[in-house]
């Protein structure tokens, strides 16, 4: 497969070009990794007008993931803000208000996107434990039939690496005539497995992929995947909205990243990953045997329970950075740990020795209580652009919530602008650490 953004950098950088243009650094080499990052010059193309190299790019891209896919450099926030438009502008287009039917798991930028766009969320909490979102078909059906929404939105793996049934969730939404869209940032790589998980592939009308956190990419490369149907509708447009909230100097060096790891996607990575899984069962069934709870769910996650081994994940991390390897996520309850086809069988051979390492001890039961359904008294852009004022979590009950408040992705929002504060929210928040929250001034 061609891989068309990074030739030409490459050959740009061949001819010691005099560089009247940005970046400042001219590619002298200062940093160490300048030559190849470029701007819009002639012949570079234009990320969101592509033509040329750019566009050929995606459409290799596209090719690989089996529907009309779309380059970002700045992570798939970019993207689910423009899914966010999407679904907004779908909505108008019908007659229909915007109302949003979410996991209570939403990342912040659905959050913000909520105060910029200005569309009602109807929130969908978990059928379990406050820790997951995971949401029954049944649950999806029902919440639908309430609300009466003009979309879904759901994540997808979740960052403990929880798994819904997409296929089936997708169908109600098509039942209803509601659109189906789907953070999956954590699973670019789902596509890639025998048979594909990818959202799309089981029936989502749009989703993200942060492809820098499964795939060879840099940090911030990411993909807005569209389904054949409703690309149909909006591809004129999916590129104008994308500008509505990006930078006007998106990263070569990103692109290039993409680019190439097209050429990776198409050859080596089914393999590879394959491999890798087979090396990652290995490793959890090892720990499994040492006696850690390990989550199910996505093949390329290993999520450990730690309170029943008689640690906090903190302790765990501890542990593990001592051995220098460093994990993606950790907590009271959680430990995260992220493995890719390029981690080295030493790499896993090292984690698991240092896991072993650690003896079992009494289970740790300090927990907090079920979190309250939370009481809206603004809708979310009223809460974000309201004056606001820093307090102490401690002082905040009944306060109304004014900011994203939230230890890390993997716990359910405790309280979202908008909503008062209650009691329980305030034993979350505590829980996790959280010792102040910004709320609107009274």
């Amino acid at each position: 497969m061609k891989t068309p953004i990074v030739s030409f950098l490459k050959s740009y950088q061949e001819k010691s070009p005099v560089r009247m243009h940005m970046p400042g650094h001219k590619g002298a080499g200062i940093l160490g990794f300048e030559g190849m990052d470029l701007t819009e010059i002639y012949g570079a193309d234009e990320l969101f007008a592509a033509e040329g190299i750019i566009k050929e790019s995606e459409q290799n891209a596209s090719s690989l993931f089996g529907c009309p896919t779309y380059y970002s450099t700045q992570g798939s926030t970019l993207c689910i803000q423009t899914m966010c438009t999407i679904l907004c502008q779908n909505a108008k287009s019908k007659g229909k208000k915007p109302k949003i039917l979410a996991g209570r798991n939403a990342h912040r930028s659905f959050i913000h996107a909520a105060a910029l766009l200005d569309f009602e969320i109807e929130w969908l909490y978990g059928n379990s434990d406050y820790l997951s979102c995971t949401i029954s078909t049944e649950t999806l059906e029902k919440e639908i039939l309430e609300n009466n929404p003009t979309a879904v939105y759901l994540t997808n793996p979740d960052y403990l690496g929880n798994l819904l049934d997409i296929k089936s969730l997708a169908s109600i939404c098509k039942k209803h005539d509601v659109l189906l869209a789907i953070d999956n940032a954590h699973g670019a790589y789902l596509r890639f497995l025998e048979p594909s998980l990818h959202p799309i592939d089981l029936g989502a009308d749009l989703c993200c992929d942060s492809a820098h956190k499964t795939l060879p990419v840099l940090t911030g490369g990411a993909y807005l995947h569209l389904s054949d149907s409703l690309n149909q509708v909006w591809a004129n447009d999916v590129k104008h909205f994308m500008e509505y909230f990006s930078s006007t100097s998106p990263s070569y060096l990103i692109m290039a990243s993409l680019d190439a790891a097209n050429e990776v996607l198409e050859t080596t990575f089914k393999k590879s990953l394959s491999e890798c899984i087979q090396r990652v069962d290995v490793l959890k069934n090892a720990l499994i045997q040492h006696g850690y709870t390990i989550l199910s769910g996505e093949p390329m996650k290993i999520t450990i329970s730690t309170k029943e081994f008689g640690y906090t994940g903190n302790e765990i991390a501890n542990f593990l950075m001592e051995c220098d390897i460093y994990p993606e996520f950790y907590d009271s309850d959680y430990i995260v740990l992220m493995p890719s086809p390029y981690n080295t069988k030493d790499d896993l051979k090292r984690l698991e020795t240092c896991l072993c390492k650690i003896e079992r001890k009494s289970v740790v039961f300090n927990s907090f209580s079920k979190l309250e359904r939370a009481k809206k008294v603004m809708n979310v852009r009223q809460a974000l652009f309201a004056q606001s004022t820093m307090i102490e979590v401690s002082k905040s009950l009944g306060q109304v919530c004014s900011s994203v408040t939230v230890s890390c992705p993997p716990a359910i929002l405790p309280v979202i602008p908008g909503e008062v504060i209650s009691k329980s929210a305030v034993e979350v928040m505590k829980y996790y650490g959280i010792e102040t929250v910004r709320v609107v001034k009274e």
